[in-house]
């Protein structure tokens, strides 16, 4: 079981413990984590004939790319400088509301229309590295006419990489396509990452299955507590999404194509799936916990008939000793001369016709269980 510390531990690493503003707080203030990185603007500008890719550009370097027939991918990596998300905000003119649901992470899953603006808040998961589990991080898209920004709050690898190289290399549809395509093709990259991580859980669950029919032990109670928590957080992410991204197919805005509203269908689609898998793996989850406990029940059943046995055997040995055991003078077969053999090998027969008679009656069985293989190669 789990100790209040490790629940404590559990709590802080699996639950997406949403930001939330303290009472009287002034609207628009920007709290800026202590551990947060500094901010790393890498911009993207391309179109159908070329595609140019900077990094470690300053805010004031990007003003020339908002009058362009370019399309303009500016990626803002690190939330830790707010002198640096306060001048992106004065030139993109972003609402302070906005800027600061950008900033103070992490927060729900969401989709704004600002009227020149669309803001897309959601949560990227990605598997850990040598670990069980995963990590989260906010990623904000604040989608304009030409241009596209987008916050993160870490600088690692991301799932960006595959999009950042069908630009470079000009494979798809991207470089033909407007911002709303772009923005489409960074969704569908986050919302494929937390497959891997379900395929994780999956496996998860079977191994435990399989050590439940043989080995049932409190190590796999730890196991399913964590495995339900962490699909509750899973969940907790990805079911705001399902709204986020029915209202990206059906609301009407200007910044939105037709066309790119069919290819967010497909974003939606799978939500959904992914919604129906974590569904799935929380009754795996909820039915592992009672197999758990009826293997348990079991077991303990099993220790009490063996004791129930013991102590059925043993019952009229120790009334007979007992019988002779009393101290009183005239107690007949005090004086025979092999009364003490007798007695005993009256005791042993006794205990031998009840061994047989529990053995016919089939109480023996379960202490004979085989060692059952869990596969044709175990």
């Amino acid at each position: 079981m789990l100790n209040p510390e490790e629940l404590e531990k559990e709590e802080e690493s699996d639950y997406f413990d949403y930001f939330f503003d303290e009472p009287g707080s002034e609207p628009g203030k920007l709290n800026i984590e202590p551990d947060a990185k500094p901010s790393r603007i890498v911009l993207i500008d391309y179109d159908q004939s070329h595609a140019i890719r900077k990094v470690d550009v300053t805010p004031n370097a990007l003003i020339p790319y908002l009058g362009t027939n370019t399309i303009s991918w500016m990626d803002i990596q690190g939330l830790g400088s707010e002198r640096v998300l306060k001048q992106i905000g004065e030139i993109f003119k972003l609402h302070p509301l906005l800027l600061e649901d950008v900033v103070n992470v992490p927060q729900r899953p969401k989709l704004e229309d600002y009227n020149e603006q669309l803001v897309l808040i959601v949560q990227m998961v990605r598997p850990k590295d040598n670990e069980e589990g995963f990590e989260s991080e906010q990623v904000s898209f604040v989608l304009g006419t030409r241009y596209l920004l987008t916050f993160q709050e870490e600088e690692i690898e991301d799932c960006f990489d595959i999009v950042r190289e069908r630009i470079k290399a000009n494979q798809g549809k991207v470089r033909q396509q407007k911002a709303d395509y772009l923005m489409y093709l960074l969704l569908d990259s986050i919302i494929d990452g937390y497959f891997p991580v379900l395929e994780d859980y999956g496996d998860r669950i079977e191994d435990i299955e399989d050590e439940l029919a043989i080995r049932p032990n409190t190590n796999q109670l730890k196991e399913i507590y964590l495995i339900r928590r962490e699909l509750l957080a899973l969940r907790r992410a990805i079911w705001p999404l399902r709204n986020v991204t029915n209202m990206l197919v059906r609301r009407e805005s200007s910044l939105i194509s037709s066309e790119a509203q069919i290819y967010f269908r497909d974003c939606y689609d799978h939500v959904i799936q992914i919604l129906d898998i974590v569904e799935t793996y929380r009754e795996l989850a909820s039915s592992l916990m009672d197999a758990y406990l009826s293997s348990m029940s079991n077991k303990m059943n099993e220790v009490m008939q063996v004791l129930t046995v013991v102590s059925t055997i043993f019952i009229p040995l120790t009334f007979i000793a007992g019988v002779y055991g009393m101290n009183f003078e005239y107690m007949p077969e005090l004086k025979t001369r092999w009364g003490y053999i007798i007695c005993l090998g009256f005791m042993g027969a006794i205990a031998g016709g009840l061994v047989l008679f529990f053995w016919r009656r089939g109480w023996f069985e379960p202490f004979a269980r085989p060692n059952i293989p869990l596969s044709k190669k175990d």
